[in-house]
């Protein structure tokens, strides 16, 4: 026991090192971030763990070496006076912020061999972030804005829309960020008509059609396509996409019987053990023992199978309404298949196993219409065809 609990200290004390040794080497190596996010991960479990201590020193150093660092490259991209540095700028402001404010429920941090607390040298940096992020705001607007009016296509638009939904991530409510955010989305859509062919000479039923076309219950991601099934006269299209029923098979009702004997021994009442005499044995109590009576019993089993078939098969085409081409053509198919079990019996039910026994509860049923398998097949149907528009990309 004692040699086990010397192994585990012993393991347990060397991952600490070896967690020690990794966090001091991404100070060596000028990885801060990394030191201090390892320094504190472990100080929040047990700040006054005394294997912790080593932590402390590391957040200290890793602390006041990331602070330097980042004011002399922020006062370095402030003399440069490129505004494209804005965003560094603003972006290193707000990091030694939040640094500060993940340190501060720590505190204090005592260092037990040299009898003090951690020292680490807090600035407030609420002018800086606000400054540097009104500057910051400023640049992306016009560049955004800039962007938009010159615009020649609807990537370009996009670009746009880009940086004004994240300058209202930044700054909500600057200038007219929100109007000209939606004017840009706008601008930058693919608007996509769906057109329905039926080709076969069966009717799709009015459900399925409204069900397939139905691109709100889709759950499509796509920011920058939307779907009309109905098409809209004030809008310009830039895509059609066809939906093309090709051959909509539809098998007979079929009704297939199978028939076949079932055997087995049941219990049938009790007799009376004999031995090889033919003497009645009894037991110890003078009672004469009762042994069950087996007996071989038959069924002829009758099973009825209802099927029909319905096989959907067609084509989705996505053309280009600008230049009249076809972009891209993608299968389609689905089949559905209809199918009852029922049974009859004549004879003994007992030689019958469950499974079997269960299905002479059940009888024939109606057959569905044809319009309903096509329903049916196409329930299936959606699931492809989501998978289709979900796979396309125009662009």
């Amino acid at each position: 026991m004692k040699k086990a609990l010397l192994f585990i200290s012993t393991f347990v004390f060397l991952l600490a090192c070896g967690g020690v040794k990794k966090t001091q080497e991404a100070i060596n190596t000028g990885n801060y971030q990394q030191a201090m996010n390892r320094a504190m991960s472990n100080l929040a479990d047990n700040k006054d763990k005394k294997g912790n201590q080593p932590y402390i020193i590391i957040l200290e150093e890793a602390f006041a070496k990331n602070m330097e660092r980042e004011l002399q490259n922020i006062a370095f991209l402030e003399k440069d006076g490129n505004p494209a540095n804005l965003e560094a700028i603003y972006k290193s402001y707000s990091q030694l912020r939040d640094i500060q404010n993940r340190i501060t429920p720590l505190l204090p941090l005592y260092v037990r061999d040299e009898n003090r607390n951690a020292q680490f040298d807090f600035q407030n940096f609420d002018e800086d972030i606000i400054d540097s992020k009104e500057r910051l705001s400023e640049y992306l607007y016009e560049n955004a804005v800039s962007l938009f009016n010159t615009a020649s296509n609807k990537t370009d638009y996009r670009r746009a829309y880009d940086d004004f939904r994240y300058l209202d991530e930044i700054n909500p409510g600057f200038a007219d960020t929100k109007d000209q955010m939606e004017m840009a989305y706008q601008k930058g859509l693919d608007f996509v008509k769906v057109k329905m062919i039926n080709d076969t000479q069966v009717v799709i039923p009015t459900r399925l059609e409204e069900e397939l076309l139905n691109f709100n219950t889709y759950g499509l991601d796509d920011l920058w396509t939307q779907y009309h099934n109905n098409p809209l006269e004030n809008i310009k299209y830039d895509y059609e996409m066809q939906v093309a029923f090709r051959e909509i098979n539809i098998s007979p009702e079929q009704v297939n019987e199978k028939q076949f004997i079932k055997e087995k021994q049941v219990v049938d009442g009790y007799k009376y053990l004999e031995d090889e005499n033919g003497n009645l044995v009894k037991d110890s109590l003078g009672n004469e023992i009762k042994v069950d009576n087996y007996r071989t019993v038959t069924c002829n089993y009758y099973q009825f199978t209802q099927q029909k078939m319905a096989q959907v098969t067609g084509l989705v085409s996505f053309v280009d309404l600008h230049t009249k081409q076809q972009l891209n053509t993608y299968p389609l198919s689905s089949e559905f298949l209809f199918q009852h079990v029922y049974a009859n019996y004549n004879g003994d039910k007992r030689a019958l196993d469950n499974e079997l026994v269960a299905l002479l509860n059940l009888g024939a049923v109606p057959f569905p219409s044809n319009e309903q398998m096509v329903y049916d097949a196409g329930e299936d149907l959606k699931a492809r065809l989501k998978e289709i528009v979900v796979r396309h990309r125009f662009n």
